[in-house]
């Protein structure tokens, strides 16, 4: 009989073979740096516990087919360690037309709507995260369906401080060496080469680390 984690690792693999085959903008061996680049802004959304003593941080775009994919992977391995994982949203829009999507998902926020609208537009990504020729009106939709006051979310998309997260997570991602999204943080350290095994097994490790404590 096989362990539930064991179980799981199983389901991770077969993530990753789906995950490689989705988008080019995340290949095997893909290892970020994160010298010079801050991986956590005050600004920066969170799911799971805000004091977790391990955060995964990951620089993502909302129209990367492999972010989509991966998205279930870090939510059960958030739920293997309960009260023990974070997970920091950053944004790298790499795609046409992220950028406002990213403004869709910040106004989400500040109406406290960011993870059911996050999911939405994952969820029916497909549909309209045609590369070259993205359906924002239906970003804004899908959107509206999931609950957002679209009257609202269209004036605070706009504003300042939304410009600010834009322009500042794009900063840290270039200083930081990301240039292919998802790319996973694990409490700082960059996964020894990509895939969904090798960020259960950081997070695992690390969480085991931060049990243990100083000097144990």
């Amino acid at each position: 009989m096989f362990t539930r984690p064991v179980v799981i690792v199983a389901v991770l693999a077969a993530v990753l073979a789906v995950v490689l085959a989705y988008d080019r903008h995340s290949q095997t061996g893909h290892m970020a740096a994160p010298a010079g680049g801050e991986l956590v802004r005050p600004h920066s959304p969170v799911l799971g516990p805000v004091d977790a003593p391990v955060t995964i941080v990951e620089f993502f775009d909302p129209a990367c087919e492999a972010c989509r994919t991966f998205y279930p992977v870090v939510k059960q391995i958030l739920a293997m360690f309960p009260g023990n994982v974070r997970l920091v949203m950053r944004y790298t829009p790499f795609h046409q037309g992220s950028d406002e999507v990213v403004r869709i998902l910040e106004a989400a926020r500040i109406q406290g709507q960011y993870e059911s609208v996050l999911e939405a537009l994952l969820a029916r990504q497909p549909e309209w995260a045609v590369h070259g020729a993205p359906d924002l009106a239906l970003a804004w939709d899908i959107a509206g369906v999931a609950g957002l006051d679209l009257a609202r979310a269209r004036a605070d998309a706009v504003t300042p401080p939304v410009d600010v997260v834009l322009k500042q997570d794009l900063a840290d991602a270039q200083a930081g060496g990301v240039t292919q999204t998802p790319t996973f943080f694990v409490h700082g350290k960059p996964l020894p080469s990509f895939g969904a095994r090798q960020l259960l097994e950081l997070v695992k490790s690390e969480v085991e680390s931060q049990r243990a404590g100083p000097g144990d």
